[in-house]
């Protein structure tokens, strides 16, 4: 067989170790394997009609090229967030650019028939996609097309509907642990009343595991608008109890006041995502405004998944990848790898439009206080869902 492999979206920690499995495990088939640069991009950017392509586009993979790759974070395929069925004028590579292209026209295209020209091309048995909500969708639509497929789910914010878990996660949390303990020391110091912003768009997931582990006096996630007032009063009264006088919370960058919106910038991705952050400046100014205490705002943004993988994310890395192979051998296509209630299984690639992973609120977390909510544990899985 002759397989393909690509990552899309936001890097995470646990991305090279799952590509190195499936490399080692193509191989001790007797398979080949081809990596695909930049995820989505690389193949709408293949000319197959120009043989020098394939050296920006393409990459052979074989055991000497993933030996050493684990050790590191991201992705050593690099990775996009390439839309093919929403290609704006000035991301049409040149080859495919016809006699009425125009850079200025605010039209987007479909290009699905090149890529689907391109994948019988390269004549690949199947292709494995790691990525997102985004990617996997992408996937899912080439699946529906005659396109084997095998999907990987991964994000930092684990979110991705169908799995309790998706590589990354783990890693996310633990650094943003290691960062709410380490500004504890400025914020402490300066009694000050610290807003620590985590990565969050729709899933408050990682700001509300974050606080729990870290002990913080006071989450904010995407899935609660909050009152301003009622959070003031509640970090002040943390402040005064503490008697080191001073007063946490973690927010999500996709968290919303009460009446008001979403903070992000910039233009939109081909998937509709405009750049979010800046949620936690905007509540720390107001904060003072409102108390008249100083404060320490952190983004922590990039640095949640930057670097190795932990123990937790090079395991589900490694599992997911051995998964898939074992999914490409009984040519079970169509499928996505996942973890549901403590237990590796595989699920219909279409669960991905089936609903939106969000944190179920009633049962872990609590409205009225802004905290964590997790009292019983007995027979939950370890990640609480």
């Amino acid at each position: 067989m002759k397989i393909g492999i690509l990552t899309g979206g936001g890097d995470v920690p646990g991305l090279n170790p799952c590509i190195k499995a499936v490399v080692n495990r193509v191989y001790d088939a007797g398979h080949t394997i081809l990596g695909i640069r930049r995820g989505w991009r690389g193949l709408l950017n293949y000319n197959p009609d120009d043989e020098t392509s394939a050296e920006k586009w393409l990459m052979p993979l074989d055991r000497q090229v993933v030996r050493t790759v684990d050790r590191t974070g991201g992705t050593f395929l690099h990775s996009s967030r390439t839309n093919p069925i929403k290609v704006r004028p000035t991301e049409v590579p040149e080859f495919l650019r016809g006699p009425d292209w125009d850079p200025k026209a605010n039209i987007f295209r479909d290009f699905t028939p090149h890529m689907l020209k391109v994948l019988e091309h390269l004549e690949l048995d199947v292709l494995i996609t790691i990525g997102g909500d985004d990617t996997l969708g992408y996937a899912h639509r080439v699946h529906t097309e005659g396109v084997p497929i095998v999907a990987i789910p991964k994000t930092m914010d684990n979110d991705v509907y169908g799995t309790d878990y998706c590589i990354g996660f783990s890693t996310a949390i633990t650094r943003s642990i290691n960062f709410i303990h380490n500004l504890r020391t400025s914020i402490g110091s300066h009694e000050r009343l610290g807003i620590i912003e985590l990565f969050g768009r729709n899933s408050g997931e990682t700001s509300l595991i974050a606080a729990y582990l870290a002990d913080v006096d006071r989450a904010i996630i995407s899935e609660v608008p909050f009152d301003l007032e009622k959070l003031a009063a509640m970090l002040m009264e943390d402040k005064r109890s503490n008697p080191s006088n001073y007063a946490i919370m973690t927010i999500s960058e996709g968290a919303t006041m009460i009446g008001g919106n979403v903070v992000e910038s910039g233009q939109a991705d081909a998937f509709g995502h405009k750049r979010l952050g800046g949620i936690g400046a905007v509540t720390g100014d107001a904060l003072k405004e409102i108390t008249g205490e100083n404060t320490i705002y952190q983004q922590v943004a990039y640095l949640m998944r930057s670097g190795a993988p932990d123990s937790i994310d090079l395991m589900v890395g490694f599992n997911f990848a051995n998964m898939t192979m074992d999914l490409i051998r009984d040519k079970r296509f169509g499928q996505m790898v996942a973890l549901k209630e403590g237990k590796y299984t595989c699920v219909p690639a279409n669960v991905l439009s089936q609903g939106i992973k969000r944190v179920d609120v009633d049962e872990l977390y609590d409205i009225e206080s802004y905290r964590p909510k997790v009292r019983h544990v007995n027979e939950k899985p370890m990640f609480l869902y």
